[in-house]
């Protein structure tokens, strides 16, 4: 039975983990975590916050995820709206589609799509 999640992993291509480290690291502010070293030879990298836990895995020829996307909870939607814009990751807002919650989606620097809520 399934009891829980605990991961989702999204693409990135090739050389992309610094990117990554800026835009969730520093950006969204997630903290990075140490991979395996039997899975650090493949490239990529993890982060968590709270308990989301999201991991970034090599992919080549890389695809961007358009409509597949992990969905982060945040207690500052209209605040992290405001940043991500600043720093070149305008979002679509979303809100009214789901009774009583607030979200908007935007493209991480790879392409790949990903969404934040309130509630």
């Amino acid at each position: 039975m399934i009891t829980g999640l605990d991961h989702v992993q999204v693409a990135i291509p090739a050389g992309g983990e610094n990117v990554a480290r800026a835009f969730y690291g520093t950006l969204l502010g997630m903290t990075e975590v140490p991979k395996p070293p039997a899975l650090a030879a493949r490239g990529g990298c993890w982060f968590s916050a709270g308990t989301a836990v999201l991991h970034l895995g090599v992919e080549e020829p890389f695809h961007p995820a358009g409509k597949a996307h992990p969905a982060f909870v945040v207690t500052e939607l209209d605040v992290l709206f405001d940043r991500l814009a600043a720093h070149g990751h305008p979002g679509t807002r979303a809100d009214g589609e789901l009774p009583g919650i607030r979200r908007f989606h935007v493209l991480d620097p790879f392409g790949n799509r990903i969404e934040f809520q309130q509630g």
